[in-house]
């Protein structure tokens, strides 16, 4: 049985919020990629970053025929009326964190913004579900996986096993923090630089976002402010 953490009422509700976010989110994905495939059946064929597909659907319209142009323009329409919708929920994600004290604390860290500072209380509470930070990197898939070779057990790659939204937050912040941290010199970015040189870029992501969950974890599970070590 899947393990679940406790939730309250008011945790419920903003989880919702984000649940709705994100659906926004995937289905204005979807819709760009309608767009797409029905471009490439008039020989149009766009590259598969939104950016690209909004500017060129756009500029291409005028000159589609009949009801290609129907089409299309309805759904980059659609498109406008999601990018409204997921604009409004962002709004609900900021007064949220506006108003939660355990949020601003959470924002204090590296990679932890408005987003998945309340994606993570909305999920976790104040963490206590959890006895360390290991154990909610765990929950989250950010632990590497373990199989037997040769008698020995080894480590593979990680194993995605827990919420994949909040997951993906933590990796986008993980990804921030690595391109920030070429400009600073603290010992997070300094950590962060040279962990991307020994391991890769991929490996070092994964590690901050797994290093950034469990500071989280102490965060909420002490209740105190984030001070950057010196």
């Amino acid at each position: 049985m899947r393990f679940v953490p406790i939730k309250s009422i008011e945790q419920q509700g903003q989880l919702l919020v984000h649940r709705a976010r994100q659906g926004f989110v995937e289905q204005r994905t979807a819709t760009f990629n309608r767009i797409r495939g029905l471009l490439s059946e008039l020989g149009i064929v766009l590259p598969l970053k939104t950016a690209v597909v909004r500017r060129e659907a756009m500029a291409r319209l005028e000159d589609l025929p009949g009801w290609a142009n129907t089409v299309i323009g309805d759904l980059l329409s659609e498109v406008s009326r999601l990018d409204e919708r997921i604009a409004q929920y962002d709004r609900h994600i900021r007064a949220m964190a506006r108003q939660s004290t355990e949020a601003q604390r959470l924002m204090q860290l590296p990679g932890i913004g408005e987003t998945t500072a309340t994606a993570l209380l909305s999920t976790i509470g104040n963490g206590r579900d959890f006895k360390c930070g290991r154990q909610l990197c765990a929950w989250l898939g950010l632990v590497p996986g373990q199989y037997s070779s040769g008698g020995k057990q080894r480590l593979g790659r990680i194993t995605k096993a827990g919420d994949p939204y909040l997951r993906s937050l933590l990796v986008l912040g993980a990804r921030a923090v690595l391109v920030a941290a070429k400009n600073k010199s603290d010992p997070i970015s300094r950590w962060a630089t040279a962990l991307a040189q020994r391991r890769g870029y991929w490996k070092a992501i994964v590690a901050i976002a797994a290093k950034n969950a469990r500071m989280c974890w102490a965060v909420l599970n002490r209740g105190e402010d984030f001070h950057l070590p010196a």
